[in-house]
């Protein structure tokens, strides 16, 4: 029998669950949420076999929106809840909802193993730091010196920067978006559902109650074409108002140009998404807001085989070598004992 989704073309509203959303005015998880149910729309994903899986924390709220199956889970945790659900069913579509305090400082651990795994899900980090659920404390991707509840003469911990550690952990498919930038973000998120592989993508987030305007170099008109440079596949890094600043390298490390005179695109650096080796995209992600422009969109886009097919393919061949097996020969297996 058919089930609804195979008949019947959902609309972004057909995900939204019926549960209040429990987000304050303003912030930016409501952009986020509505450009996920978008998605899932576009790319046709079946309710019944879609499952949202979150830690703690403001984003975490997320699978409550979403009329899917979903688990709230514990703290930092959410990634190898999301591992289990993807081995016990590989059918499934399986994401992530974190934040940068949840998924960075308690569940780093997590974060890191999933995405070296290649499991096959997606994995959203909702950054805005700073700790919110918790009322303002500063969080592992907060600036040296931020001025908090926790560190009120100023943090002197170095922030940790997600898309470098998730390059690091050489994972398939890594992006950056915010949550203002509706189009781009919607782009990115359908980039991410349609890869197979462990898909990770930073969401540059406001909080407006406890760390507002975080981001308003990347998102005021005023400032945002001079302080990001938005990524495409095989074009050359240029940004600006006027269009006539680009990025080039000097040996290895990355200069802004003025396009003109001697200066020509070509002798630009060009994006290559799909480049295995990693170096080019881990050098991207250290650039920076104010010394450069902050790169936007897909940095790294490769193929490897997941996990979950590697291991189901360990089991199958286990299977043809040995049989289906039993359960009861698996307990009384080996060396056994009775306690009287």
């Amino acid at each position: 029998m058919s089930t609804e989704s195979s008949v019947i073309q959902l609309t972004a509203k057909d995900y939204a669950s019926d549960q209040d959303i429990r987000w304050c005015p303003g912030c930016g998880d409501y952009s986020i949420l509505q450009q996920v149910k978008k998605v899932l729309a576009t790319v046709g994903a079946k309710r019944e076999n879609t499952v949202f899986v979150s830690g703690i924390g403001c984003s975490s709220r997320f699978p409550y929106y979403m009329s899917t199956y979903g688990f709230h889970s514990i703290h930092g945790r959410a990634p190898a809840v999301a591992t289990g659900v993807k081995v016990a069913n590989p059918a499934l579509d399986v994401w992530v909802a974190t934040g940068d305090g949840d998924g960075l400082s308690i569940g780093g651990n997590h974060f890191l193993h999933t995405i070296r795994r290649n499991v096959n899900l997606k994995i959203l980090l909702f950054n805005n730091r700073i700790y919110g659920l918790t009322k303002g404390q500063y969080s592992p991707t907060s600036p040296l010196g931020k001025k908090t509840k926790s560190t009120p003469d100023g943090s002197v911990d170095y922030p940790l920067h997600p898309i470098s550690v998730a390059i690091g952990a050489e994972a398939t498919f890594v992006a950056r978006s915010i949550d203002v930038n509706v189009k781009h973000l919607e782009h990115v998120l359908e980039r991410a559902a349609k890869h197979k592989g462990t898909a990770f993508v930073e969401i540059y987030q406001n909080c407006n109650i406890f760390n507002d305007m975080a981001f308003e170099y990347a998102t005021s008109k005023e400032t945002k074409d001079d302080t990001t440079v938005f990524l495409e596949h095989g074009k050359p890094l240029i940004f600006g108002k006027d269009k006539k600043k680009g990025i080039r390298l000097h040996g290895m490390n990355p200069e802004i140009v003025e396009l003109g005179g001697d200066i020509k695109e070509d002798d630009l650096l060009f994006h290559d998404e799909k480049q295995v080796e990693p170096s080019l995209a881990y050098l991207l992600s250290r650039m920076h807001f104010p010394e450069f422009p902050e790169p936007m969109g897909v940095f790294r886009a490769v193929e490897r085989p997941t996990y979950e097919d590697m291991l189901m393919g360990q089991v199958d061949a286990a299977v043809r070598a040995k049989g289906p097996g039993k359960l009861e020969d698996l307990y009384d297996d080996g060396e056994t004992w009775v306690v009287n």
